[in-house]
């Protein structure tokens, strides 16, 4: 009986807790943003479907970035695609300052794609280094790990956001020095890890997805069929446009949330976005249930059963019931919690040498958060509650490629 292996090794523990730092990072801006959107709309008077601009420009970068990024990683290695993720990052968090000077929205766009292109790339990179940092039988619970950090992240993004912006907000007011403020704090702190980074010696890894069955015989990056394309592996197609939808009714859904607290629970701005903390603490408290439920059911089952309770949630949320409503929103964030991992873990099974390509094309499925946010403003406009009637289709196709369509085909 072979002994399970550490979940790193003593030489990896500074660079995975480095790398872990990045999760938390991005967690937090993707949070933020969507209390980003609630402040210009009072700051700047745009309506709800122009503030989902915002979500348009940072997924699109997501969309433009991933395939370079990965490129990118192939060539120079996870040290330099970390340092040129953290470069772009900050960047656009200090393009902050002449948007703000300018009060131009199309300026703020500008910022937000060049941070996400940053963010893109943090996160192609990211998830395999974390993978490789100790022994591949152990890369899944790293990762997993790592992105329980991602979570906590989204908890600070609303607890910082809501007390700095949307805590100064006044009505009429045009001031955008909390913005500039809090962006430039923030870039200040991404240009501290990045110095880090380059002086941080990173030891010799191991891609977890080069080797295949020499240690594990059913393990999932071993190619069933070697002779096959990319593109004829169905479930992998599946896969990437269940992400596409995933992460469509997830920008959606976080977007116009503190709407839906001030519009129809008719709270405070502030008092709206103080709630957002408890929203993202569904969203981790999800991940450590769906986590523990994997042990006793299949990931695809759970999947399913997940994006049934989120059509459920959603009819709730739409009938404006007051607190009932109210929870079934909360609880939205909890059913979605372990959609993104499970999609993009079943969509890479038995890929073999396809693996790191298909890894790109699924996580360019974020491009479904660029488009459905504006989609959904546009009914907001008029009713932010029957803007939840949207994301079911969303949860539909995640319910098919979780009960069918995940499977393998020989």
């Amino acid at each position: 009986m072979t002994n399970k292996p550490a979940f790193t090794e003593k030489k990896f523990i500074v660079t995975f807790v480095f790398v872990t730092s990045l999760f938390l990072m991005w967690g937090l801006l993707h949070s933020m943003t969507d209390v980003l959107n609630k402040h210009f709309q009072n700051v700047l008077n745009l309506s709800k479907s122009q503030s989902g601009l915002i979500q348009f420009s940072v997924f699109g970068a997501y969309f433009i970035m991933s395939i370079p990024a990965g490129y990118f990683l192939k060539k120079f290695g996870y040290k330099p695609g970390v340092i040129l993720g953290l470069i772009l990052f900050a960047l656009g968090l200090f393009l902050f300052v002449p948007a703000a000077n300018a009060a131009s929205f199309t300026f703020f766009r500008i910022a937000l794609f060049i941070m996400g292109c940053g963010m893109a790339t943090l996160e192609t990179v990211a998830h395999p280094f974390a993978a490789a940092l100790g022994d591949q039988r152990r890369s899944d619970q790293r990762v997993n790990f790592a992105q329980t950090f991602n979570a906590v992240g989204t908890m600070i993004g609303p607890a910082i956001g809501s007390y700095f912006l949307l805590g100064s907000d006044t009505v009429h007011s045009t001031d955008l020095t909390s913005v500039k403020t809090l962006y430039v704090a923030i870039g200040c702190v991404i240009i501290f890890i990045a110095v880090a980074f380059m002086f941080l010696k990173i030891p010799v890894l191991t891609d977890p997805h080069a080797e295949t069955s020499a240690i594990d015989p059913d393990a999932v990056n071993v190619d069933v069929e070697p002779s096959k394309k990319l593109y004829q592996h169905s479930h992998f197609v599946w896969a990437v446009v269940a992400q596409f939808f995933n992460v469509a009714a997830q920008a959606g859904t976080w977007a116009y949330f503190i709407n839906y607290g001030v519009d129809i629970m008719h709270f405070s701005n502030e008092k709206a976005g103080y709630f957002m903390i408890i929203f993202m603490g569904m969203m981790a408290l999800g991940r450590i249930v769906g986590t523990s439920l994997m042990t006793y059911i299949a990931p695809n089952k759970l999947l399913a059963a997940f994006a049934c309770g989120s059509i459920l949630m959603c009819l709730i949320v739409v009938q404006s019931l007051g607190w009932t409503s109210y929870i079934a929103l909360l609880m939205i964030n909890f059913f979605f919690s372990i959609m993104f991992p499970t999609i993009f873990s079943l969509g890479i099974k038995n890929l073999g040498s396809h693996t790191q390509q298909a890894s790109s094309f699924i996580a360019m499925g974020v491009v479904g958060g660029a488009v459905f946010p504006m989609i959904m403003g546009q009914i907001a406009n008029h009713s932010v509650a029957h803007a939840y009637y949207l994301p079911i289709i969303c949860y539909a196709v995640i319910f098919l490629f979780g009960a069918k369509f995940y499977k393998v085909k020989h």
